[in-house]
């Protein structure tokens, strides 16, 4: 993300307006501790507990990882060690940490309505009885 105004993120999913994009914050967190390959980051956000049950289609988290690469939130690189076939490796960047903190107070606010909504419609249904 080339621009460093306060709009940056506007048309950034960490805006809260799609919230079929939580993928996003759950790949940036996990490369947040260290680099990975796309296989293990699908195994890994498979194993957040109450987000996902299984690990999600690794032909997506491939798709998804572009997109953030070509935002510049992630970067890739060959990883050729050992006797194997080479893989890429995910790494977040400067900027893909800023949009992660953004993240956080979006999905902070998200919980904070979410909240607020399960109150108002538990004493809507109480009302009703």
């Amino acid at each position: 993300m080339p621009k460093s105004s306060k709009n940056a993120f506007e048309s950034c999913p960490c805006s809260g307006t799609t919230l079929d994009k939580l993928i996003q914050p759950a790949l940036l967190a996990i490369l947040a501790k260290e680099p990975l390959h796309g296989y293990e980051l699908a195994r890994r956000i498979g194993g957040i507990p109450n987000f996902l049950e299984q690990a999600p289609d690794l032909s997506g988290i491939y798709r998804f990882l572009k997109t953030l690469e070509s935002r510049g939130l992630v970067v890739s690189s060959w990883d050729t060690s050992g006797n194997r076939q080479a893989k890429r490796l995910f790494e977040i960047t400067a900027e893909g940490k800023k949009c992660l903190r953004h993240w956080t107070r979006t999905l902070e606010n998200y919980r904070k309505a979410i909240d607020s909504l399960i109150v108002t419609t538990r004493n809507a249904v109480k009302d009703n009885r």
